[in-house]
């Protein structure tokens, strides 16, 4: 027995700090936490994090079979399937114990097996492939630190440069260094501190992009190779602190595109391989409130833009643009005189355009699900034709094209699961629309998906809407009985909660959960509109569509107050804590992973990273007092109550840069303060960032500590 081990939860200093705005005073008495560096704080979270190793010992053995699990169903060595471009056959590998893997390639010329095309040939993982190049041994960058994250990495036209950026803290400040593949020795050419967004043009020039004292990336830079960084030339800043900008080339290779985008607006510019040097022209210069985004067709001897753009209804449109004036300068394009391809509708949301030299692939959600279709592009504009919809069998999936490099591929690579399905690449034959399966995720010990079942049910919310949601179980649970269940939501950002395979879920299945999904608004399964009707002065629906949700399980027997526990990270850490203020009666926990409770606080703050540019998905209390006053009704930090709580474990990282420590830190001393029942646990991992700690392992066993806590709180199981 550990005499040592904590007895009492800690109990946080108490320092009146006075938070001033509008005619409001607001004493918050923990923000003295936001000191990271300071004694007391460090001492602070020691003591959280001693104190819920404490409460959690008793789940040590559930942890490690969960891991035991997990590891026994995933193939540890392993590769994925080679992508080819130009010459080289590229791919990643990863052996047992491994936690980073390695980056590698083959040349084509080399053994017949590898001169097809388009399709890579079988080959094993656990076999030596002839001719292989290890391009980047991520292992071995990461040995010497606590926490590795690759921000990407790309290889320059002809194959002998890479550029790769990596960090090391966990703060999303990475440093790029350049590698001459021919020799495996790094370049001198070095860049620190840059955001990890970069692109070559050609093998001499390198875009990337930095970013300003609030996390936000604002320039874009040109640096030549075989120079020294400090003569890199400052090509486009951004001076508009809600915009965000990113830099990229076409698959064409004929385009450099800067695109800056805030939350509601966008505009693009371009500049043409062949001028390097040039400056960037605007594609369409920014309209308030209107969104656009552009990719390159060749039909007859013309290039088009391709524009999906919203200025004719939410949900947005498609069509077509020339690229060029007659003087062969860039045309600046009008979406009032585009030729329109695919018309806005209400009930359809158009996502994106991936454009190739004889096809186009749409991507676009209909009844709450992420479809994708094809246009095979025509001699003449005139016979341009409709997209036809490519279709799978499963009611719930997820499809897409991805890692498609060569403009000119007659073969497309494309990947679709399932909640049931675990995830499988083919390839996709435009032509015939043949499908060729490459690979899918092996899941060991005998998978069979006919045992699990994945269905969507609505809900009504209290306002009429209708709230898709999806559940997935064991084929054999017996649900004529209430059953231990985990409600998972995210609800902002227009992001989609969309159907994926989990070898970790399978876990809680086994023990015989119910996983559920709400779909709730502020989330984009259902187009534009269900995002609007969850941001800024309609955030409160976010909050009531989870909590109706959970009524609608409740009454319909699915689960009970104590077997149903709630979950959410980040944004979706926000409706965790609104929701422990607002229907917390209906939880028996929460778990709460880097969660952002304390957003009145944040968004008064513009110096903090992402303050300004998040004003646009959640309003701008600081200058806006109607705005305070209704953020103030559902700021989680503000709003905790004596009452009784469900349990409630909060995950964190130091390092975060996207949602600070001192959030979760806060909530939960307050919460222990004041609530006068429940559990409340805060564990703040030392050494990551947002996306927790680094590395295969450590992230499954940060996986398994948290999914251990659920299971526990909704099941009793410690095993």
């Amino acid at each position: 027995m550990n005499h040592n081990a904590p007895k009492a939860a800690p109990v946080a200093k108490k320092v009146a700090h006075v938070r001033r705005a509008h005619d409001y005073e607001f004493v918050d008495n923990y923000e003295w936490m936001r000191d990271k560096d300071s004694v007391d704080t460090q001492a602070y979270l020691e003591a959280e994090n001693a104190y819920t190793e404490f409460k959690t010992a008793h789940l040590a053995t559930l942890r490690d079979n969960l891991f035991t699990e997990l590891k026994s169903r995933v193939q540890e060595t392993d590769m994925s399937v080679p992508v080819r471009v130009e010459e080289f056959w590229y791919y990643d590998r990863i052996d047992e114990g491994q936690s980073y893997g390695r980056s590698c390639r083959v040349r084509a010329d080399l053994d017949p097996r590898w001169q097809d095309q388009w399709n890579p040939p079988e080959v094993s993982a656990d076999a030596p492939i002839d001719g292989e190049e290890v391009l980047l041994d991520r292992e071995e960058l990461a040995k010497e630190h606590e926490f590795f994250s690759l921000g990407g990495a790309s290889v320059a036209k002809g194959g002998r440069y890479m550029a790769y950026a990596t960090d090391t803290s966990g703060d999303e400040r990475y440093d790029l260094r350049i590698k001459d593949l021919n020799t495996g020795e790094l370049l001198p050419d070095a860049i620190d501190g840059m955001t990890g967004n970069f692109d070559w043009l050609g093998d001499n020039y390198l875009f990337y992009t930095r970013c300003d004292e609030s996390w936000r990336p604002y320039q874009v830079w040109r640096h030549v190779l075989g120079t020294p960084a400090s003569e890199d030339q400052l090509v486009y800043e951004e001076p508009d602190e809600r915009f965000w900008i990113g830099v990229g080339a076409s698959r064409s290779e004929k385009f450099m595109f800067i695109v800056a985008g805030s939350k509601l607006t966008s505009e693009t510019r371009v500049l043409d391989f062949a001028d390097p040097t040039g400056t960037f022209s605007v594609v369409k210069p920014r309209e308030e409130g209107v969104e656009y985004d552009v990719s390159e067709v060749y039909i007859g001897d013309t290039w088009w833009w391709m524009v999906t753009h919203n200025a004719h209804g939410p949900n947005s449109e498609l069509g077509l643009a020339p690229i060029f004036d007659a003087d062969g300068s860039f045309a600046q394009v009008d979406l009032e005189q585009l030729t329109v391809l695919v018309e806005h509708r209400p009930d359809v949301r158009l996502q994106g355009v991936d454009t190739f030299k004889k096809q186009a692939i749409l991507g676009y959600r209909e009844s709450g699900v992420g479809k994708v279709a094809l246009l095979k592009l025509p001699e003449r504009v005139e016979d341009i034709g409709s997209f036809t919809p490519i279709e799978f069998d499963e009611e719930l999936y997820s499809a897409g094209f991805a890692q498609n490099p060569e403009w000119d591929s007659p073969v497309l690579r494309m990947v679709y699961g399932s909640f049931t399905t675990p995830a499988c690449v083919m390839n996709f034959d435009v032509a015939t629309g043949q499908r060729t399966v490459l690979k899918q995720q092996e899941v060991l010990g005998g998978y069979n998906p006919a045992d699990y079942l994945a269905e969507r049910v609505w809900v009504s919310a209290r306002d009429g809407a209708q709230i898709p949601v999806s559940l997935v179980r064991r084929a054999d649970l017996d649900v004529s009985v209430a059953q231990p269940t985990m409600l998972y939501g995210y609800g902002s950002y227009e992001a989609c909660v969309d159907p994926s395979f989990s070898c970790a879920r399978l876990s809680m299945l086994d023990r015989g959960m119910i996983i559920a999904y709400a779909h709730v608004r502020g989330g984009g399964e259902m187009g534009r509109l269900w995002y609007d009707d969850g941001k800024i002065m309609k955030k409160r629906n976010t909050f009531t569509d989870f909590i109706d949700v959970a009524d609608a399980l409740l009454e319909r027997g699915v689960t009970t107050r104590e077997q149903l526990v709630a979950d959410g990270g980040s944004a979706g850490g926000l409706l965790m804590g609104a929701v422990a203020n607002m229907g917390g009666d209906r939880f028996k926990a929460i778990s709460a992973n880097v969660p952002f409770v304390d957003p009145l606080t944040s968004m008064l703050m513009p110096e903090l990273p992402l303050t300004v540019a998040e004003w646009e998905e959640w309003g701008d209390p600081l200058h806006s007092k109607e705005v305070y006053d209704y953020m103030a009704t559902y700021a989680p930090y503000e709003n905790i109550e004596a009452k009784p709580y469900p349990n409630i474990l909060a995950t964190t990282s130091l390092n975060d840069t996207r949602v600070l420590y001192v959030e979760p830190a806060k909530w939960i001393a307050k919460l222990r303060d004041l609530a006068t029942a429940g559990e409340f646990l805060l564990k703040t991992e030392m050494a990551a960032g947002h996306g927790g700690v680094s590395g295969r392992y450590e992230s499954w066993r940060q996986d398994c500590f948290e999914r251990a806590w659920i299971i526990n709180q909704a099941t009793g199981l410690e095993v």
